[in-house]
């Protein structure tokens, strides 16, 4: 049976699961991977359109990040489809910034990213990952010395109404005079970079440390068990069942396209050869390209 049966129709770009009261990360690059700021009142003003889209849409952020190129949310969405809130978000920045500088075209990638996240030890994982990016892409030796993201909401420093930092720091203790002590320590734990900060350019995000890598490939599993109808423990047995291998082989994919793992990554999380993973990606990509 060839692989794209599996899926019981060729679909190249599958429709998203909206799940209401649902945690998304999301993340938005700029297309071709070009900057999408250029002065530092551009990200003040994506802070307003973000704050009026959340509002809009009934929806609550836990955590971002402003990058160079792109962006990361961690959002809980409500009854709202989670594609009109980033519709909003990218629209509104695009036209306002290309407004500016009087250009035309694309500023976003016209497909941004959304995973679900589905248990807290994820959720925590996430925020962390967001929180350190800067750091892991050198752009800055410490978390807090990048002004753009949700980190200083978490701890403290600055208050932005539109940042919902309780629930991960409920997580982190019952006792409200321990959260904040504990967040910082988690922070401790996390990916960390001696490079010189980089005025213009940035580290493929994940790809900086193990544990970060691990949780993207982990998300993505998550949802390719569900595009697949694949339990999420048959992912991770050794086998030659075929809907096995193309859930694999789309994450694996899926992994290096978005720049989040390695291919020795994915492997090792699915405890399997990495010339298996690659020959089941090669099978992929052919029945793919048969079906375009």
């Amino acid at each position: 049976m060839p692989w794209l049966q599996l899926l019981g129709r060729a679909m190249p770009r599958p429709l998203r699961i909206h799940v209401p009261g649902g945690f998304y990360h999301i993340t938005l690059r700029g297309n071709h991977q070009q900057d999408i700021f250029s002065i530092e009142s551009d990200r003040t003003l994506l802070n307003v359109i973000v704050a009026a889209a959340l509002l809009k849409h009934a929806a609550e952020l836990h955590a971002y990040c402003w990058m160079t190129n792109h962006l990361h949310l961690l959002i809980k969405v409500s009854d709202a489809p989670l594609g009109s809130l980033v519709r909003h978000i990218a629209a509104g920045y695009a036209r306002a910034y290309q407004k500016r500088l009087e250009t035309t075209g694309h500023l976003f990638e016209r497909r941004y990213y959304a995973s679900i996240v589905d248990t807290d030890a994820y959720f925590l994982e996430l925020v962390r990952y967001i929180h350190l990016n800067p750091v892991s892409a050198g752009l800055v030796r410490e978390v807090a010395e990048y002004r753009w993201t949700s980190h200083h909401a978490y701890a403290g420093g600055r208050s932005d109404p539109w940042v919902s930092p309780d629930f991960a720091l409920k997580l982190f203790s019952p006792d409200p005079s321990r959260r904040l002590a504990q967040y910082r320590d988690f922070l401790e734990q996390g990916p960390r970079t001696t490079n010189v900060p980089l005025p213009h350019t940035e580290a493929p995000a994940p790809a900086a440390a193990t544990s970060t890598a691990a949780c993207a490939v982990e998300g993505l599993a998550v949802e390719a068990s569900r595009r697949f109808d694949v339990p999420m423990a048959r992912l991770r047995v050794r086998g030659r069942n075929p809907k096995v291998a193309v859930a694999r082989a789309w994450v694996a994919k899926a992994a290096r396209d978005r720049r989040l793992a390695s291919l020795s990554e994915v492997a090792r999380f699915f405890g399997c050869d990495q010339a298996a993973l690659r020959h089941a990606m090669e099978r992929f990509r052919r029945e793919l390209a048969e079906a375009s």
